[in-house]
């Protein structure tokens, strides 16, 4: 998920935000703001941390009038500190009052997974295992929280549903076995897509890579059994290692020798970066 892709998807979105907040006028600020008044306000961090949605936050704005200039001196990816000016917004006051909070919601909440990750990420460091996100977002969130993910330093597992197969344990219970849900998927799915499984013990292990699957996701396993499962599989799948990935463990895995980590945490528990925005005033 790059800066264009998310962009280019975000207005939709976006927009079904903004009416959220307006859903007929923003009352208080037709109250004290009848008319238009050209005005700036500052974009201030509260905490230090990784800044991300930039370009969503101008976004935000411009949907509301094209006119309105926002100049940023920092960019996706920077680290900023408490108390740094992030930006400086200026135009309508009506536009700057109306677009203030569903501005900062997606600048907070990108901001806050972009933090978290990159806190992450660096324990992965020296180690070949890459860290994953998941599909644990918040509903119409997904564009802008993967991309968070991305700038933060971590990489995207499949985007939605139709980008790949993974067998997880309802859809081998449908199947019958993990056997013959690989065998239905490997029959039905292009053969471009690799195919997934998730397993929660040794003998799936066995049965997934003799089945011929590509990536084998050892679910909630012990240190032990992971250690056991990739000397089961002997290079003939990927590894994937969930379950409960958070910052507090992540260090005890990345050693095992497993191909990728994935956490559901990166999107589901990080908690916002703090930023505000600050000294409206005429001009």
């Amino acid at each position: 998920m790059n800066n264009i892709t998310m962009l280019l998807n975000a207005d939709e979105f976006i927009k079904s935000a903004l009416k959220e907040d307006i859903s007929s006028e923003d009352v208080s600020t037709n109250a004290v703001m009848p008319e238009y008044k050209k005005g700036t306000v500052e974009l201030i961090a509260k905490q230090d941390g990784v800044i991300c949605g930039l370009p969503v936050f101008k976004r935000v704005f411009e949907l509301l009038d094209s006119s309105t200039e926002v100049r940023f001196f920092f960019n996706d990816g920077d680290r900023v500190h408490n108390k740094d000016l992030v930006g400086i917004v200026t135009g309508d006051i009506r536009v700057l009052l109306s677009g203030e909070r569903t501005a900062l919601n997606y600048l907070q909440r990108m901001s806050g997974i972009a933090t978290y990750t990159n806190e992450v990420a660096q324990l992965f460091a020296g180690s070949s295992t890459k860290l994953l996100d998941t599909r644990k977002t918040t509903p119409n969130m997904r564009i802008f929280e993967k991309y968070a993910v991305k700038v933060g330093g971590g990489n995207n597992h499949r985007y939605n549903l139709s980008d790949g197969v993974l067998l997880k344990d309802n859809h081998i219970g449908a199947a019958g076995s993990v056997k013959k849900a690989v065998e239905m998927a490997k029959e039905y799915a292009p053969f471009v897509r690799k195919i997934e499984v998730e397993v929660e013990n040794l003998e799936m292990v066995k049965e997934a890579a003799d089945a011929g699957a590509d990536i084998i996701m050892l679910d909630n396993m012990s240190i032990d059994e992971m250690k056991e499962a990739i000397r089961i599989i002997d290079g003939r799948a990927e590894t994937e290692c969930s379950g409960n990935v958070t910052k507090e463990n992540v260090a005890k895995l990345t050693n095992i020798g497993v191909d990728y980590i994935s956490s559901g945490a990166l999107t589901h528990s990080a908690p916002i970066l703090d930023l505000s925005l600050k000294n409206l005033h005429a001009i």
